[in-house]
């Protein structure tokens, strides 16, 4: 059996101070944080001990994990597991990038995020570099702010030309872009489309809760990070008595961590197998 885990603890402090951040410049406490800790020890252990299982692991926090040493730790150990195909993890990359050379770098591959006004073009690009030159399989995103476009239409000159950028697209609002501001993305995320919109999703199928979960710190399974129906806990129940094909239960779905799941939209075609870390291949573009 393979099975894809949406990974979220109870970390959720961040560096950065994005305006339209909840989680902005928030800090935990030294006792949340030691819980987050010993809770993803756990989970990596529980992981290692599933000799029947192979794994997929998208680490999902609130914060940014990988200025904290336990994530990247927990992410070279999972890397040297013979039963995780693949481990991916959301960052903004303002850690340092050495620790990744202990791991297994053909297992690890990173979403990562760049907040123009947060960090410098330069500093971020040189942080790219740092991963193409150890051969780390990364994607990079941004918010598709309107006045961010210009920023976003420079970013993809000057990363490689192989590196999928992508764009997380406003769809708060109505009608958020002109016709102009929607070709100009499209010609920078062929994809951004499928995240301009909340997609009808009731009475879908769905893979999360068959071959995809969700779980938390405390090894509570979900379906997917956006329907709170309880399945069970990994830590206390046998998943071959959870996991079975599920129709969506919510109206739309409007994430890329959800909708990439849908039958449907046929999104897994697109990514090949790493739709977790939203990697497209470069013959695509």
């Amino acid at each position: 059996m393979t099975l894809s885990i949406l990974y979220r603890g109870v970390l959720s402090g961040c560096n950065y101070d994005c305006p339209y951040c909840p989680f902005a410049k928030r800090k935990d406490t030294r006792a949340t944080l030691a819980t987050d800790a010993q809770q993803v020890a756990r989970f990596v252990q529980f992981v290692k001990q599933q000799t029947n299982i192979e794994f997929k692991l998208f680490f999902t926090p609130w914060g940014e994990a990988l200025i904290r040493r336990y994530y990247q730790q927990a992410l070279v150990e999972l890397s040297h597991c013979s039963n995780v195909q693949k481990i991916a993890i959301q960052t903004n990359l303002s850690c340092a990038t050495g620790w990744l050379q202990k791991a297994l770098k053909e297992k690890i591959a990173l979403w990562c995020t760049y907040h123009p006004g947060q960090v410098s073009r330069e500093a971020f690009l040189n942080k790219c570099s740092e991963l193409d030159a150890m051969g780390v399989t990364y994607s990079v995103g941004i918010v598709g702010f309107k006045e961010t476009i210009p920023e976003i239409e420079t970013m993809r000159t000057l990363l490689p030309k192989e590196r999928y950028l992508w764009v997380n697209a406003l769809k708060k609002q109505a009608d958020y872009y002109d016709n102009n501001e929607r070709e100009r993305l499209i010609a920078v995320d062929p994809y951004v489309p499928y995240n301009m919109v909340h997609h009808e999703s009731e009475g879908k199928a769905c893979r999360t809760g068959h071959t995809v979960i969700s779980v938390d710190g405390e090894g509570n399974i979900y379906r997917c990070h956006f329907i709170k129906e309880k399945l069970g806990n990994i830590y206390q129940h046998d998943l071959n008595t959870i996991l079975k094909p599920r129709a969506c239960t919510n109206a739309t779905c409007g994430c890329h961590i959800g909708y990439v799941h849908m039958d449907h939209l046929n999104l897994y075609e697109v990514y090949n197998g790493r739709e977790l870390e939203r990697v497209v291949a470069a013959t695509r573009h």
